[in-house]
């Protein structure tokens, strides 16, 4: 049997800290989630039961939990939908040289490299000096769509400088207008890419905490809403609400996988039959 190298055992333990140190605080949070009626916040568990959860269920006195879980979802929503629109919208309109491009691909890519505080902070000035309402559907969506806007561009252009074009002549070949090509040719190629921008759009709005902090106004989403709790919740009940909305989060994205990988098969399955005749 050949003897492996010592940088492969030097990589591989590297990895395993690496892993160790991605998932080890979630496990942490999901085992003390655990803990029994009269367990506290760290080790050792007092009894193992699902108190917590139980909990978490009933009328408490740490904040409004599942009013701002509707609203993380509300919103992730909206910036899911207006990121997928506006991107699939800009690649096919950067797929064709103008006037300006390249300065508007980098004004609307910089909000990536500012401090995401710093655009929350300039956001609520921008809508204080307006005379407008700060409020987590106006000012928080607009400062989270400066997060997942830049992310969803970079997808779509990179897919539709892969796209061969000869797909959308023979469309026009057989007669298709251009909202019939872009429909029934253009869309349904890129749609696993789609499923992909919805998902970044997504979980990025559902666990976004700096650009929302100064722009939510009065209600708090679900990240502002925890945070608050760290500072006056003692018991191991917010680990029990890290623990749900980590599955929640696990379970939307294997949605998102689970619908990509259908409509794979589907395509499969139908290019199948188109090359049998069928």
């Amino acid at each position: 049997m050949e003897k492996r190298p010592r940088s492969f055992y030097v990589l591989a333990a590297f990895f395993g800290l690496f892993v160790l140190f991605l998932y080890g605080p979630i496990l942490t949070i999901g085992l003390l989630s655990f803990q029994g009626p009269k367990g506290g916040l760290t080790f050792p568990m007092n009894g193992v039961s699902t108190h917590w959860f139980r909990d978490l269920f009933q009328e408490q006195a740490v904040g409004d939990i599942w009013g701002a879980f509707r609203r993380s979802f509300g919103l992730g929503l909206m910036v899911m939908v207006t990121t997928v629109v506006v991107s699939v919208m800009a690649g096919l309109a950067f797929r064709k040289r103008f006037f300006g491009s390249g300065l508007l691909f980098y004004a609307a890519i910089t909000s990536l490299v500012i401090p995401s505080i710093l655009i929350s902070l300039g956001v609520g000035l921008i809508f204080n000096q307006l005379g407008l309402k700060i409020h987590w559907t106006t000012s928080g969506f607009g400062s989270q769509l400066t997060w997942t806007l830049p992310f969803g561009l970079l997808i779509m252009f990179a897919v539709f400088n892969r796209f061969d074009q000869s797909y959308e002549e023979a469309a026009r070949d057989q007669g298709a207008n251009a909202w019939q090509t872009i429909r029934y040719v253009v869309l349904p190629i890129i749609a696993p890419s789609l499923i992909g921008v919805a998902l970044f759009g997504f979980t990025l709005s559902y666990d976004e905490f700096a650009r929302t902090l100064l722009t939510a106004g009065s209600y708090n989403t679900l990240p502002l809403e925890i945070f608050g709790m760290t500072t006056n919740v003692t018991t191991p009940v917010i680990y029990a609400l890290g623990t749900l909305t980590t599955l929640f989060s696990l379970g939307i994205i294997g949605v998102f996988l689970l619908s990509a990988w259908i409509m794979g098969k589907r395509r499969a399955r139908l290019g199948s039959d188109a090359g049998k005749g069928v």
